[in-house]
């Protein structure tokens, strides 16, 4: 057994709340630690080897438990007493008296007590303390679980430990049905313990970013999410795990494959000879971030090649920010293309991200170019030569990660000519020139592009139209089409409008190309009916001569009737 005195040492290096006084045979105070003096008020000094009387002077109940446990070796557990302060006051206490035993009998006592207020204060201090943690909980949660994000923590078994509300939508696992699973058991994609961003994240601590994937809904559907992780650690800075975001991305692949749709390479009506050659270059260019200039008349197209090459590079994902040059005055357009600070010029009550910033990492398309300013130019030459930029009134340098598409419908070569536009701008925008000729100069693919409207605007305005009427296709045929395909979108729209049935006639298309439409039409068929008479008239005559003159024999070669026959020879003045 250890000896009193190595209890004693042990006992005052403790540093604890309760109150410990050790009493010998005499009943004299060996041991009284700061808690005790804390509580009794008085100093070490005061009661050190003297009776523990001061302490229970006129409290003979905590007398009494200290002389049963001396005499009997009884141990009393949690009994409330009272002891003497040194300001005569009492205090209540909750106290334990246990004995130590040598060889039987009890060589000492050890007294521990523990003030019931500051017990009591301690209680009302837990429980708020315990109040404002379930607080500050319930609003991590609310967070966690508001949270658009699905969002997940395994730990160094790849358990997940927590699981919130829209991991529970986007998976359609429960978050007791998630809790404790492996991940690999809930999302069950391809990549999973095949090289994931969370083994890459638990391996080498490294948060990834952005990385997309699909995983198996709980249904069985396939689910493409984007996902962010990070490495998971607690109030030691210990790596404890990984915590993982994903965000369900079905609507913007969804809208993404509409887009790519609507601007495939398929999608480009044509069979034109011209229109074959534009397309069999399309896709070379695509995968190259070579500036393009795509020339031609205004609506043949030209955006819509723009759009189609972006989305089949490799920065369909990025923005694609569209510029029309000539729709901003030459003092806007250097802080639209480059934005500016605040202060920049009177009016800049704030500082502006420019297209050129907004389009980093896409494509940006600048329409019209042939409109902008020589200044401008000059600026737009710098920025595409050096690869980087300022905004205007500003000083700070940024970097250019942006691919570069023009349209024009001005020949640049004249507005050179003319000093209207910098040779070296021309080249340095024109290192792949696609030009789109006019519609009138294809007017082969006319029947194409009238299927290809039928059959847009029979989804817009839930009609079964088939067809044009042969007169009316014949009104579009003999059309100039100075607006191009543009225009020829708005007619059929317009037909679509007015038509009721399933073939679009010739009443359903606007006045002017009625009017000048079947003004030529008439004509033509005005000279081919000379063309026929002339014909028939031939063809008579010659089966005539070749029966000599017989009209019954000539009407039976010919299959009509000797009645029209001379009816027809009539017509013509046979005789």
């Amino acid at each position: 057994m250890r000896s009193t005195s190595n209890i004693t040492e042990e006992i005052e290096s403790l540093v604890i709340p309760d109150g410990i006084a050790v009493i010998g045979r005499d009943h004299s105070i060996l041991v009284f630690n700061d808690s005790a003096s804390r509580i009794s008020g008085f100093g070490s000094e005061e009661v050190l080897n003297k009776s523990c009387d001061i302490l229970f002077r006129d409290c003979p109940e905590g007398m009494q438990y200290i002389t049963e446990s001396f005499t009997g070796n009884k141990v009393f557990t949690n009994r409330a007493v009272d002891i003497a302060g040194k300001d005569g006051q009492k205090r209540n206490v909750l106290a334990s008296v246990t004995p130590i035993v040598k060889d039987g009998h009890a060589i000492s006592i050890v007294f521990i007590f523990r003030d019931t207020n500051e017990m009591l204060s301690m209680a009302e201090s837990i429980k708020a303390k315990t109040s404002e943690l379930v607080d500050q909980k319930n609003k991590l949660d609310a967070i966690f679980n508001s949270n658009i994000e699905g969002t997940f923590t395994i730990d160094h078994e790849w358990n997940i430990t927590s699981f919130n509300t829209s991991a529970e939508l986007i998976t359609g696992y429960s978050k007791s049905e998630a809790t404790g699973k492996k991940c690999w058991e809930i999302f069950n994609s391809s990549l999973c313990r095949n090289g994931c961003h969370m083994e890459q994240t638990m391996d080498k601590g490294k948060a990834m970013i952005g990385k997309e994937l699909e995983i198996v809904h709980k249904n069985g559907m396939m689910v493409p999410i984007r996902v962010n992780s990070g490495i998971l650690l607690n109030n030691k800075w210990e790596r404890v795990g990984a915590v993982e975001t994903f965000l369900d991305v079905s609507e913007i692949v969804n809208l993404s494959s509409h887009l790519s749709g609507l601007f495939t390479f398929e999608r480009i009506v044509g069979k034109n000879k011209e229109m074959e050659q534009v397309l069999s270059v399309l896709e070379s260019v695509a995968q190259t971030d070579s500036s393009v200039l795509i020339t031609g008349e205004s609506g043949t197209g030209k955006e819509l090649i723009a759009r189609a090459i972006h989305l089949h590079s490799a920065r369909k994902n990025r923005p694609f920010i569209a510029v029309n040059c000539s729709a901003y005055v030459e003092s806007l357009i250097e802080s639209e293309l480059f934005g500016h600070e605040k202060g920049a010029f009177t009016g800049a009550v704030r500082g502006k991200t420019g297209r050129f910033e907004l389009a980093q990492g896409g494509t940006l398309f600048l329409d019209e170019i042939g409109d902008l300013s020589i200044a401008v130019q000059t600026k737009l030459l710098r920025v595409l030569e050096m690869r980087e930029f300022e905004r205007v009134g500003g000083n700070r340098t940024i970097r250019l990660d942006t691919r570069i598409i023009a349209a024009t419908n001005k020949v640049l070569t004249d507005e050179i000519a003319a000093s209207r536009f910098r040779e070296d701008f021309y080249y340095r925008i024109n290192v792949v020139n696609i030009h789109l000729p006019a519609l009138r100069d294809r007017k082969d693919d006319l029947p194409l592009l009238v299927s290809h409207f039928i059959d847009l605007f029979n989804g817009t305005f839930k009609k079964q139209i088939k067809q044009c009427s042969v007169a009316a296709f014949d009104i579009l045929m003999e059309y100039h089409w100075p607006g191009n395909i543009r225009e020829l979108e708005n007619v059929i729209e317009h037909c679509f409008v007015l038509c009721n049935g399933d073939t679009i006639q010739t009443e359903h298309l606007p006045k002017r190309m009625r009017e000048l439409g079947e003004k030529n039409v008439s004509k033509r068929y005005s000279a081919q009916g000379n063309d026929l008479q002339e014909a028939e008239s031939h063809v008579i005559l010659t089966t005539l001569n070749r029966f000599n003159g017989n009209r019954t024999m000539t009407a039976k070669a010919l299959n009509m009737h000797s009645t029209t026959l001379w009816r027809k020879m009539r017509k013509y003045k046979i005789e």
